[in-house]
């Protein structure tokens, strides 16, 4: 306790100090700031007055006829008056030489003609500066008027006075507002040691109070003393605990229904408190969630069971006290699907837990994703060309006098967007095939280069129509893998297909087959516009294209590339690509080698003797 009344004594007492000692910097900073403008504008004053006087002096003394006898007898009477006054004064010729001075002989004097007060007394006619002097050692202030004479200008008059009072001014100033602030901070330290025992004592008692209601003495209460903020704060403390006891009691009734009742539900069900702990598990959900009903009750949630859904659901729950909905996988088996819903429980209008139930919906999961699949990649693809097909044949048949020539074109059109259809369609069912779990490939073994042969052959036509040249390069012993032949063709002709199609007329295309390092590496090359560096990342995603308008011109489903993948990852391999804007870019299939070995077939059957 005494360690929390000092602390709260230094706590208060650096505030006052803070405060004491901000209010007396901007204090400080203030009069300062207005004895030094009061002070130089004094100063300014003085020296306007005397340059006046000076400038009547040297015009007598620079306008008569004998100039040399004049000028002598005028740095005579500058002197006598500049050591009267306490000013020094300065005359000067209109190119800058000095004339007379009341400190220092003319003739050891610099020019002055670039002199800060005397280019501005030249342009404004009156010039002010403040700077360090080296002929008397300190700071000085310096005002110039211009020496004129029936409206020719002779030169210059200039005063100056040393600084030194200023600046004590200001000393003075500074240690008068340090001493209070001093004064005020002694002050604010007898101040908090006089408060703070009348905050700390209350202060304690409730924390007192406060680690006997942590150890489940709910009927603590504390003495209000005062009808201040701290007696305010007394009167909630003694209402927060008497809620505290009734919510506890509350709260043992309704846990002991609780668990009643969620041990008759045949879903799988889990209970916890507001701290995430276990407050019951049935057998359906033991199962589910591999833990023991009876060794997990009391211990957190997330030390039984290592579905991360299942203490995400009931976090979110316990924090939003609203009904959540979530779908998980059962560990170790992908194809398990939880349906997960958690509740808040609340007693007399109190949150004290939730519940979690959970459901397999593994059928329903798999599917809602091809649903889900279908609707969200295919509908956007679709409605495109059954919208031409439409107008069209809405057009053909609510015109029959149409022209042959405009009716021949938009036949074609019919034809066209139906091949990209049937296309859409096509390359549909092939990545299902692909993806499908309950129909996988039939893998057997197969030389890949006959089905590169077979997929140069069939995209040869393509090649010639847009003069592409199309060569082939694979070793003469076969390259075997374990595949599907149909499958791998359709990957084979799909990078083919794009190759020719985003080349330029006159360019070549090539397609290649090798073994490295164990493995079948198919590959098809091309000198098209390549693909920029932002692409790569999604490029063989489904429905992703890179110039969406040009492939759908060229009549491209967005799907090759996505099929190629699959195509890859079902037979064991993956796909790998590499592009250079202006360069082209080169795909490759990359499959492991067949596990199994294929017989020679036996031309005859053997004859005994």
């Amino acid at each position: 306790m005494t360690k929390f009344r000092i602390g709260f004594v230094w706590r208060l007492f650096a505030g006052f100090c803070v405060l004491i000692l901000v209010t007396a910097g901007i204090v400080g900073f203030l009069a300062s700031g207005f004895v030094e403008r009061e002070t130089l504008a004094a100063v300014d004053r003085q020296l306007e007055n005397e340059a006046r006087l000076l400038h009547n002096i040297a015009v007598v003394g620079l306008t008569q006829p004998d100039n040399s006898e004049a000028q002598r007898a005028l740095r005579e009477m500058v002197t006598t008056l500049g050591g009267s006054l306490g000013t020094r004064f300065t005359v000067m010729d209109d190119g800058g030489v000095v004339v007379a001075d009341s400190a220092e002989d003319p003739r050891r004097m610099d020019n002055h003609a670039t002199r800060p007060e005397i280019l501005e007394a030249g342009r404004t006619g009156l010039g002010m500066a403040s700077r360090f002097s080296r002929t008397v050692e300190q700071r000085m202030r310096y005002l110039a008027l211009p020496l004129e004479h029936d409206g020719a200008r002779l030169g210059f008059v200039r005063t100056s006075l040393p600084l030194t009072l200023l600046e004590e001014r200001l000393r003075h100033l500074r240690g008068l507002v340090l001493l209070g602030a001093l004064i005020a901070v002694a002050a604010g330290l007898a101040l908090s040691g006089f408060l703070a025992p009348r905050f700390t004592r209350p202060l304690r008692a409730m924390a007192t109070r406060a680690e006997a209601i942590a150890q489940g003495a709910y009927a603590q209460r504390v003495a209000v003393t005062s009808h201040d903020e701290l007696g305010q704060l007394a009167v909630a403390f003694n209402s927060m605990s008497e809620e505290l006891h009734r919510s506890a009691a509350t709260l043992a009734a309704d846990r002991n229904k609780l668990s009643a009742i969620l041990s008759s539900m045949v879903e799988g069900v889990v209970a916890v408190d507001r701290d995430e702990r276990i407050v019951h598990v049935n057998q359906v959900a033991g199962g589910l969630l591999d833990l023991d009903p009876e060794g997990s009750v009391g211990r957190p949630i997330w030390e039984t069971t290592r579905i991360r859904e299942v203490t995400e659901i009931l976090s979110e729950t316990l924090r939003t006290q609203e009904i959540c909905h979530r779908r998980a996988y059962l560990p170790g088996s992908l194809d398990r699907h939880l349906e997960l819903r958690a509740s808040p429980l609340r007693a007399n209008g109190d949150l004290v837990g939730a519940v979690l139930v959970l459901h397999d919906v593994s059928r329903l999961q798999h599917l809602e994703a091809v649903r889900r699949d279908f609707v969200g990649n295919v509908s956007h693809e679709i409605k495109t060309p059954v919208t031409v097909i439409r107008g069209l044949a809405e057009t053909l048949i609510d015109d029959p006098e149409l022209e042959p020539s405009l009716r021949q074109r938009f036949l074609g059109k019919l034809d066209r967007q139906s091949e990209r259809l049937l296309n859409l369609v096509t390359d549909l069912l092939s990545l299902s095939r692909l993806e499908s779990e309950e129909a996988p490939l039939e893998l057997s073994p197969l030389d890949v280069c006959d089905v590169l042969e077979e997929s140069l052959r069939l995209i040869e036509p393509a090649g010639e129509a847009k003069r592409i040249s199309l060569t082939a390069d694979w070793p003469e012993e076969p390259l075997l893998v374990d595949g599907d032949d149909e499958a791998l063709r359709q990957a084979v002709s799909n990078l083919l297909d794009n190759a020719v199609k985003y080349s330029c007329e006159g360019s070549r295309v090539a397609l290649r087959a090798r073994e490295d390092a164990g493995r079948v590496v198919i590959e098809v090359a091309d000198e098209g516009p390549g693909i920029e560096p932002r692409h790569h990342e999604r490029l063989f995603e489904r429905f992703y294209r890179v110039d969406a308008a040009r492939s759908r011109e060229l009549g491209g489903t967005g799907l090759g590339l996505a099929i190629v993948k699959h195509t890859a990852l079902a037979l064991g391999g993956e796909v790998a690509f590499e592009s250079k804007l202006g360069e082209g870019s080169t795909f490759r299939i990359i499959l492991p080698p067949s596990r199994h070995a294929v017989e020679p077939a036996a031309d005859d059957e053997p004859v005994g003797d």
